[in-house]
Order: structure tokens, then sequence, then C-alpha cells
């Protein structure tokens, strides 16, 4: 994971709109009926394409360089070990002269993020639970896959977890100070990231055994339901064979806390002795590479992690 700023190529609506007929009728050889734009995010569009046979599809555009061929990788091998649905990749293709933005097409999954589900949040706690359960043993089926060494899912390569993970956590830091430097990153940040990297031998103590599958971000915005059921796993980030714990500072992220995610998956599966102070750390680090990225600040997110962070060093 490569820790710089990012120039996402330009795409309006308009643009994405008409390059994702273009590239299902292409992809597919059948007509388009209808295309609906869905959003997206820094790097990312998404469109809902209908052929004329009904079958919906979604194609998304990755406006980053190298991101389409990794997520469709991706995509597709969390799809083979997940016991939710995970979509399907129909198609990939490369920008060109026609459409110069690289997207894939994937099946659609039926419903919406849970983070726009408002009602979920006034379920009974016996209700949230089940949801809990149901996420988190679908996650857990992922974490079985498992490969002889960490890294990125296509090509993992190194001995340990922490030879994957530190010398990016410090690439990091390095570039959050000279961002810092610039007058960009705030300094309540910097120097909570500088106090965790002075514990990071403590927090990190306990060695990682199994270099486990994880989706990388599988937050509540990423689980996808209808009638309040889980119907699939979305949008995976940055996905490696890498410490399972990795994935669960996202359920802690949005309204994730609200249904008890990350203390269900512990109590069916176990955790780490610094769990608390790793999952701190690993969220203030993924949100500041997230920022460094981008240069995207989302201090609604970025503050609760701050501040967590915090308070996981006092108690160490």
């Amino acid at each position: 994971m490569k820790v710089e700023k990012i120039q996402a190529l330009p795409l309006t609506k308009k643009e994405a709109l008409a390059y994702a007929q273009r590239a299902a009728e292409h992809a597919l050889k059948k007509p388009v009926k209808r295309v609906r734009y869905l959003g997206g995010g820094s790097f990312g569009r998404a469109v809902e394409v209908t052929l004329n046979n009904g079958q919906p599809l979604v194609v998304k555009f990755l406006r980053a360089k190298g991101m389409m061929e990794k997520e469709a990788h991706d995509v597709a091998l969390l799809k083979r070990r997940c016991t939710v649905p995970v979509p399907a990749v129909l198609f990939t293709r490369p920008a060109d002269s026609a459409i110069p933005v690289d997207c894939y097409g994937m099946e659609k999954i039926e419903g919406k993020s849970a983070l726009l589900c408002l009602p979920m949040l006034f379920w009974s706690k016996e209700r949230r639970l089940r949801f809990a359960e149901t996420v988190t043993e679908a996650l857990h089926a992922v974490h079985t896959c498992q490969s002889p060494s960490f890294g990125d899912t296509m090509c993992p390569d190194k001995p340990s977890w922490l030879a994957f993970y530190r010398p990016f956590a410090e690439d990091v830091l390095r570039a959050a100070e000279k961002s810092h430097a610039a007058g960009e990153l705030k300094t309540d940040i910097i120097r909570t990231m500088r106090a965790a990297w002075e514990k990071f031998d403590i927090i990190f103590s306990e060695e990682v055994q199994t270099a486990s599958l994880i989706h990388g971000d599988l937050n509540v915005g990423n689980i996808m339901v209808k009638r309040g059921a889980v119907t699939g796993f979305i949008d995976p980030l940055n996905a490696a064979y890498a410490d399972r714990e990795y994935d669960l500072f996202q359920f802690d992220n949005l309204t994730g806390k609200r249904f008890f995610l990350r203390e269900t998956y512990v109590k069916k599966y176990g955790g780490s002795r610094f769990l608390p102070a790793k999952l701190a750390f690993y969220g203030l680090w993924n949100e500041v590479y997230c920022y460094l990225k981008s240069g995207v600040y989302v201090g609604l997110i970025m503050a609760p992690l701050v501040k967590n962070m915090k308070r996981q060093l006092e108690a160490l």
C-alpha cells in the first residue's frame, strides 16, 4: 500500500452514465434499458445498469490507476469464501480512448447499505445481536481463507504480519509528519500518532500466527440489507492476507457500535491481549492514510479515532 496522494481522473455524473451504458453493452452484447447514478467516494463512481431483459448490474469506475485490477480480483476472491453474497464480477475494462477510466461490471446485490437503514438503529437489542451474528459469521468464514505468507492478495510475500504492516505504518507516520509541517494535518493528530508510535512494540508484542484473508473495509456502509436481512458485502479496500483483527476496527466506525459487531466477533472467535490498543492504532492509521491519499479530511470520523487512541494509550 503506497502512501502518496492520488490524482483522481476527472469523471462527471453525465460521463459516468454514458460510459456505463457503453461498457455494459460492449462487454455483455446486450442492449441497455436504463442507467441510474448511484454515487461514489474519492476514487470510485458507481452506476446501476438495467439491461433490456431486466437484468440489473453495477458498473464501477476506478478513477485512480491500478485500482481496478486489484479490486476486481479481491471481489472475486471474497465471493468464493464468504457465506453471504458478494457480487460476481461480470467483466473488467481497462481505460481506452472510448472510456478513459478503468471500470468493471458486477452483479447487483439487492437492498441498500445498512448505514442508510435508519430504522435498524431502533431494533431491539436481541434483533441487533442476531444481525451481528450473521455479519460476524460471514466475516469469520472469509478469515478462514489463509495463506503461507502475509501481504497483498495478489502477491503475499512477507514472512510475518509486522514485516508487511510496520513499514506501511512507518510510511504513514512519515507522510503525516510532512503534512503537519506543511500546515495541513492538525497538531493534535500528529502528537497522538507520535505517542502511539512510541508504544508500537508493546501494542504489537503478540505475534500474529496466521495470515488470514481480510475484507479491509467492512463497516456498516458496506453491508447490504433488505427487510432487515443481510443480503451481501460490497466494496473491499486493500484486501490482504493479514492479521484478521485488522478487519475489526471498521466495526466501530459509523453506526457499527450500535450493533455490537466487534464485541460479537471477539466473543465468538477470541482476540489478542492488546486488542483495544491495536484496533485504535489500526483505525487512526487507516483514516490518516485515507486522508493522505485523497486529501479529504472527515472530522466526524477522525476525531473519535484520535480520542480513542489517547484513551487506549492511557490504559497501557
